[in-house]
């Protein structure tokens, strides 16, 4: 694109001079990878005015659940506009907005939005229930809500409502609310109509409410905000269950994510000319950063095939609008090859994509490339608190390395492979917990600066928990985890959240939940209960259970009741026995 051959040199004290680090010792398990091309140096939406001014008439955002198109100048112009009226409804830089919502245009406007004037945007998962939303609300201090009204089997608006009554009767404004003190506005919009005048409780805004507000902010005065904006003010907060404990918030900056999102298009050869189909979720960092902001960061489009995920809509898609790519989690990719029609559908347009969220088979990874034309589909790495992308393969990789590797570091990042206990660098190919270093980790855990310590160490690197070893090139081949966190079809799932939900059925005196593998998902979840002595369930019991107050995603799968649990002599469960004794019956019985 020629609107950005002119080079802006970062001015960032540590950005390294391009290049391979050459080290003497090349038998140790660090790799810095270096780039050409600098770092950027400006917030979001200024690079989005570039890229805007560059490609006006082209398609921006293509909804098709929606039945609309944006351009580049309308996406920006709309963009705007709602910024304006974000400040003229009280919100400031560093003020927090959640979006509980599906795939839609309206959540990214929304992204581009709270970006433009500084607020950060804190994505909640469509499929939270109250429980979970009220951690997520309480957490980041939300102050606005953007919500839809309902979505497939759930009704946010009951949800919202059986959280908060007070609401039934009053605004958010007119007094502090008992248990969210922040939070005081609500906008609720339908994806079908966003600016139908539906409000179903005192004191809601719908989407022409808040639009109506932004006459009173000129275009001075928002370009005065946006110009205040700092690369390294946060942007985003994005839930995950990080390395311990309960879910996390991640704060993430401009700096972080803009980086991560246009080195990843640097990689995969995206410009102006490609459109991506994006049937995963945009809540996630994989459809937030490698997908909405990796597009708009060079001028390509974004294809919403589908508010939640749909193998016949997305292979629809592709057809319809020419995709040039497509991302997935192999979950994704195997419906999508399984599906009755896939041989109607012509899928020769595309080129290029990430498949990433969970191991990835290689006889899969074959049938992409082989069925659905996509030759130079990648293998994605990273996590959360990166931003999220860490490493990536390229169209240039052998066979082998495409398959059975994840790749090397993105420019301007470092890696290495540390021994779990001793925390020194290992030799190659020898297996460690994989570290990163560079411009995309974390500011750190929103308001929990322990987890934070505990997460990036004193020199800035991030332990991710996971197992892998590297290769004298820097290609590095993930083996396991340390952390339990379970990882099913790309969802994050930490099993103390369900464990403490099953603790709190009457009849359940323990709980244990851990992952076991599983050929289409990666994972699934398993539970081990035991029950109160002369007490008697079913697992459907325990499942509905579980129902009530988790997202479908995180429900057990397998639920064994026992009557004991393996422990060490102090009297900790020992998962991985538990895991082994479940792997070797599941196998005895396949």
């Amino acid at each position: 694109m020629r609107c950005f051959r002119r080079r802006r040199v970062s001015c960032r004290g540590w950005l390294r001079l391009p290049g391979r680090l050459q080290m003497p010792d090349r038998a140790k398990s660090y790799f810095h990878r270096g780039s050409l091309d600098p770092l950027l140096g400006v917030n979001i939406p200024a690079r989005f005015a570039q890229v805007a001014s560059c490609f006006p008439q082209r398609d921006a955002v293509v909804s098709l659940p929606q039945q609309r198109r944006v351009s580049y100048a309308a996406l920006k112009v709309a963009v705007d506009e709602l910024a304006r009226a974000l400040l003229a409804t009280g919100f400031a830089p560093g003020d927090r907005i959640g979006i509980w919502a599906p795939n839609n245009i309206e959540w990214v406007l929304l992204q581009m939005a709270t970006a433009r004037i500084g607020v950060v945007l804190v994505n909640i998962n469509p499929a939270d229930r109250s429980r979970e939303l009220r951690y997520a609300l309480q957490r980041s201090q939300v102050q606005g809500l953007f919500m839809i009204p309902r979505f497939r089997h759930s009704d946010y608006v009951e949800s919202l409502l059986e959280l908060i009554p007070e609401l039934k009767y009053e605004a958010p404004r007119e007094r502090k609310l008992s248990d969210f003190p922040y939070l005081r506005s609500i906008v609720i919009y339908d994806p079908e109509e966003p600016d139908a005048a539906t409000r179903p409780f005192p004191g809601c805004h719908t989407w022409g409410d808040i639009h109506e507000s932004a006459q009173a902010v000129t275009m001075d005065e928002l370009d005065a905000v946006t110009a205040s904006i700092d690369v390294d003010d946060p942007v985003n907060i994005q839930y995950t269950s990080g390395t311990t404990g309960s879910p996390k918030a991640v704060v993430l900056t401009h700096h972080n994510i803009l980086n991560n999102a246009r080195f990843a298009a640097s990689e995969m050869r995206f410009t102006e000319h490609d459109r991506l189909a994006v049937p995963v979720p945009f809540y996630h960092c994989f459809g937030m950063v490698l997908s909405n902001l990796m597009c708009l960061s060079v001028g390509a489009c974004v294809v919403i095939p589908c508010e939640h995920f749909d193998a016949l809509q997305v292979l629809q898609a592709i057809e319809a609008e020419a995709c040039t790519a497509v991302h997935g989690v192999p979950t994704m990719f195997i419906a999508e090859l399984e599906h009755p029609q896939f041989s109607e559908f012509d899928l020769s347009t595309l080129r290029t994509g990430i498949m990433a969220g969970a191991p990835c088979p290689s006889a899969l990874m074959k049938r992409v490339m082989e069925q659905m034309h996509c030759k130079e589909v990648l293998i994605g790495y990273g996590q959360t608190e990166a931003s999220p992308l860490t490493h990536l393969t390229t169209r240039d990789d052998s066979m082998d390395r495409r398959i059975n590797t994840v790749g090397k570091n993105l420019p301007h990042q470092e890696v290495k492979i540390v021994d779990p206990e001793s925390r020194q660098t290992v030799p190659v190919e020898t297996v460690g917990e994989v570290c990163f270093r560079g411009y995309h980790i974390m500011k750190g855990y929103y308001r929990d600066e322990s987890a934070t310590r505990e997460a990036v160490d004193e020199n800035g690197w991030l332990a991710s928990g996971d197992l892998g070893s590297m290769d004298s090139d820097g290609y590095v081949r993930i083996t396991g985890r340390r952390k339990e966190m379970i990882i099913r079809g790309g969802e994050n799932i930490y099993p103390r959240e369900i464990e403490d939900v099953i603790f709190t059925h009457p009849k359940v005196m323990e709980a244990a939940v851990f992952g076991v593998p599983d050929q289409l998902y990666g994972e699934q979840v398993m539970a081990w209960v035991q029950l109160h002595p002369d007490q008697t369930a079913a697992e459907q019991e325990i499942r509905d259970y579980c129902r009530e107050h988790l997202a479908h995603f995180k429900i057990p799968r397998y639920i064994w009741f026992v009557s004991e649990f393996p422990m060490t002599v102090t009297g900790k469960l020992q998962k991985f026995r538990m895991r082994d004794i479940a792997l070797q019956k599941m196998n005895a019985q396949a």
